[in-house]
């Protein structure tokens, strides 16, 4: 396949994300709010994120400066950040105050489909990293892959507490999401430090 044809595959598959994710922002809001659900409402915020992670992608396949992926990586990491604060301590207050979380079918339904999309996205956008030699194509198909694993923790917390009663499985979903947004920071400032020799360049 030529290259200006894997370049536009690469674009298909990040506007596909990035469709899905805007849907998703709105139904899993409104299944968050309704269910007064952690894990829904942390699953909406990094959906959110992993929109301006698949900016930060194009902005790079259209050829964009490096210094301006570089601050877009770090937006994305402060507001990784605020999301793992966010989940620890409202996880912490919902399981300290036994808050009981409602069920959610519409929040069931949409993570469970997000992870089927999310693993037939990642897959695609790791196969055509490689063919591309594009290691941020590549390694956003790495996060992609996690978005889909992150899905069905959450799906799993939801369909505990629906089937089970086990009201805890929601929060506990919550610090799942915390632990992966606290290691995307990590790794967002450890690669654009590398990048630049560990100096930030302007």
């Amino acid at each position: 396949m030529s290259h200006r044809r894997l370049v536009r595959r690469g674009f298909a598959l990040e506007y596909l994300t990035l469709g899905w994710n805007a849907v998703g922002i709105v139904i899993v809001a409104f299944a968050a709010t309704r269910a007064r659900s952690v894990a829904l409402a942390g699953f909406g915020l990094d959906s959110l994120i992993e929109v301006g992670a698949s900016v930060v992608v194009v902005w790079e396949l259209s050829g964009a400066g490096a210094t301006r992926q570089r601050r877009g990586l770090r937006l994305i990491g402060v507001a990784f950040t605020a999301l793992a604060a966010y989940l620890a301590v409202q996880s912490t207050v919902v399981l300290v105050e036994g808050a009981r979380p409602g069920h959610s079918p519409a929040g069931i339904g949409w993570t469970a489909l997000t992870a089927a999309v999310m693993f037939a996205l990642a897959t695609g956008k790791a196969r055509t990293g490689a063919a591309l030699g594009n290691p941020v194509l590549a390694t956003e198909g790495r996060v992609t892959l996690v978005d889909a694993i992150l899905a069905i923790a959450v799906l799993a917390g939801l369909v505990l507490n629906a089937a089970a009663g086990w009201w805890w499985a929601d929060p506990l979903a919550g610090y799942v999401l915390a632990g992966y947004a606290t290691r995307e920071v990590r790794t967002i400032w450890r690669d654009t430090r590398v990048e630049h020799g560990g100096v930030d360049v302007d």
